[in-house]
This record gives C-alpha cells, structure tokens and sequence, in this order.
C-alpha cells in the first residue's frame, strides 16, 4: 500500500468510525481474536503500544490479517529504530506520547502516518511543521474538552486532533463539540485477559456514544 493509499484508508476511517484501539498489554496469541472483535464492532484503526509483550510480532499477525482493509500500527514510539522495526512488522502507524523531531524524520522517511503526543500549541505547531499527521492531545484529562476547543481555535483545520487518555463513552460526546476528529481508547475498549465477546461489547458502547453524538450536532 503506498503513502497515499494509507493516507486516504486513514482519512476514511476516521470519517467512518474514528475509534482507534490501543491494545496495551495484547499479546500475539490473542492478537488475531481480539482484531476480529474489533474490527467486526466497527473499529479498523488499531495500535500496538510497544511496551506490550512481543509488540512487533502481534503488528504482523494483525498487519497479515487486517493490512488491506484497516490501519495497524505501534504506540509508545520513542526512538527512530523503533520506526524501523514497526515498518519491518507491516505497521503503517507510528503513535507517541511526546513530539520527537527525529522519530517524526523517520516516520516520514518510512512513508508512515505520524501521530505525536501534544499537550500545548507550541508543541502541537512543532509537530505541525515537521509533517505530523495528527496530533494526540495526551493526557486527555490534561487537555480537557475546553483546553481543546481554544487549540483547535489555532489550529489548521486540516490537522485532526485525537485526545487519548481517560476517553469513555460518556466523555466522547465533549471532547467531539470542541472540535475533536477521533478518540485514542485504551483500557475501557481492552484489557489483557478480555476475551473477544467483551471487546466486541466495549466497541459497541464507543461506537453508539459516537454515533448518537453526532447525530446530535
């Protein structure tokens, strides 16, 4: 799939259903049972944070499976050889809790989507300027709903801003009024040991919080 390719299956799928899983903790023997269950509740942007066990192994078994149709890819990308090693695993997203100017370079350089950790304008223009492309506004308890609203005031209206941290079906619908594009989901969505009938259900709260906020606007 070329650069371009990835970009508008991205920009698809967050206009679709812009959930993206962060499966903290998933390991390659649940990988493809809890992929399922994602992307049957709707959800086909996936991250693999990299402190998780074997990350780079579960990239590419859910990469093999779900490559053509959804977007995988790593969180917790700290270092340019990580980049590396998520595009050998298949990864077409390389996620962050901070803004890395030679991560970003790699990222790039590898034809991948790059989406860094902000909290401020000065970090989010940063991340702008060296070709991020979306910034997670992390911790999202930080950057609450009316921290948002001015950001994305500033902001280029091209940029989609996807707050991560403490998101739940009751809080989308906030963070969405103040300009928010998409939802990094984390332990409410999955947690090691949620078998794929849970994680279908957790999906399926996200998706109709989504569903109806949208609606309502």
């Amino acid at each position: 799939m070329t650069q371009k390719n990835t970009q508008a299956l991205w920009l698809n799928l967050l206009e679709k259903m812009p959930l993206i899983a962060i499966l903290r903790g998933i390991t390659p023997e649940d990988a493809l049972d809890i992929g399922h269950a994602l992307v049957e509740g709707g959800i086909s942007i996936i991250e693999v944070p990299l402190n998780s066990p074997s990350p780079f192994k579960t990239i590419e078994i859910l990469s093999r499976e779900f490559g053509q149709n959804a977007i995988i890819g790593a969180g917790t990308v700290l270092t340019q050889s990580e980049v590396s090693s998520v595009v050998s695993a298949g990864g077409k997203l390389a996620v962050a809790p901070n803004f890395n100017p030679e991560v970003a370079q790699q990222a790039l350089k590898a034809e991948m989507l790059y989406c860094p950790g902000v909290a401020t304008p000065s970090e989010a223009f940063s991340a702008i300027e060296a070709g991020a492309t979306a910034l997670k506004l992390f911790p999202a308890e930080l950057v609450t709903p009316s921290v948002q609203k001015a950001m994305r005031a500033v902001l280029p209206e091209s940029v989609n801003l996807i707050p991560v941290g403490g998101i739940t079906p009751h809080n989308i619908p906030d963070y969405l009024s103040c300009g928010a594009n998409g939802f990094g989901i984390g332990s409410a969505l999955y947690k090691p040991g949620d078998n794929k009938n849970t994680v279908k259900q957790n999906a399926k709260k996200f998706a109709d919080s989504l569903n109806m906020a949208r609606a309502s606007m």
